[in-house]
């Protein structure tokens, strides 16, 4: 798997002698129990709701907590100087229709990224990630991102978490995402989006209409549907 450093060093000083210590006997006497089963990673990117513009790549460490939920800790690389950017909560159609319409109007559908190819889980086997995949179709997720550090692409972010944190959106189109920003993330990984996609054709006929869908829709130009991905409205199952 290859490495995706952070765009971003944070603002602040080196690491006194006192956090190396404070390491060290964390290492031996504290647990990190509550960290362990965040091992399943996938990257993909999110918008901010009602903020086309603001696009960044996230990469998401999820635990699989049953077969209806996960969830996920996010951050802007893969190696170990990687910034905490949020969190996403990621559920599956049955948990989602059982909430009410003010809150599924929080959660993004996740149809668009499976089926484009967008979302991939890097290092996994194409077997394993396909199949990982079509457990997410009809999924949705709710995203909140505490740090914009900046887009890989070199727009800059911010030197500390500031601000009120942003909920986040899915894509849902062909040209929505910023094409620099899925080439940089190509080039950098080796991510064959077009390839993924073509596997994951066969998952269309069970992608069902999804709430969110047309949520951002006249915010973005010249953008293309593909073929199961389609907008549900309100208070309908």
């Amino acid at each position: 798997m290859k490495e995706r450093r952070s765009p971003l060093r944070p603002d602040g000083e080196g690491k006194g002698a006192w956090l190396a210590a404070l390491e060290q006997g964390a290492n031996l006497l504290q647990s990190t129990e509550p960290m362990k089963g965040f091992d399943v990673y996938v990257v993909g990117f999110h918008c901010v709701k009602d903020g086309p513009d603001e696009q960044m790549e996230a990469h998401h460490y999820c635990k699989v907590v049953n077969d209806d939920l996960l969830q996920c800790v996010l951050f802007d690389g893969n190696t170990r100087d990687a910034n905490l950017i949020g969190i996403e909560y990621i559920v599956s159609e049955r948990l989602f229709e059982g909430l009410d319409e003010d809150e599924q109007a929080y959660w993004h559908p996740h149809n668009f990224e499976i089926l484009s190819g967008q979302l991939v889980a890097p290092g996994l086997p194409d077997v394993a990630e396909k199949a990982f995949m079509k457990q997410l179709v009809n999924s949705y997720g709710k995203t909140w991102h505490t740090w914009h550090t900046g887009r890989h692409d070199g727009r800059p972010g911010h030197g500390l978490p500031v601000g009120e944190p942003k909920l986040m959106w899915s894509f849902n189109r062909e040209g929505e995402c910023d094409e620099a920003l899925k080439d940089d993330r190509a080039r950098a990984m080796g991510v064959d989006v077009e390839r993924k996609r073509a596997e994951r054709q066969e998952f269309v006929p069970l992608a069902r209409p999804q709430r969110g869908v047309d949520a951002m829709k006249e915010q973005f130009a010249g953008t293309t549907p593909i073929p199961g991905v389609v907008d549900r409205p309100p208070g309908r199952g």
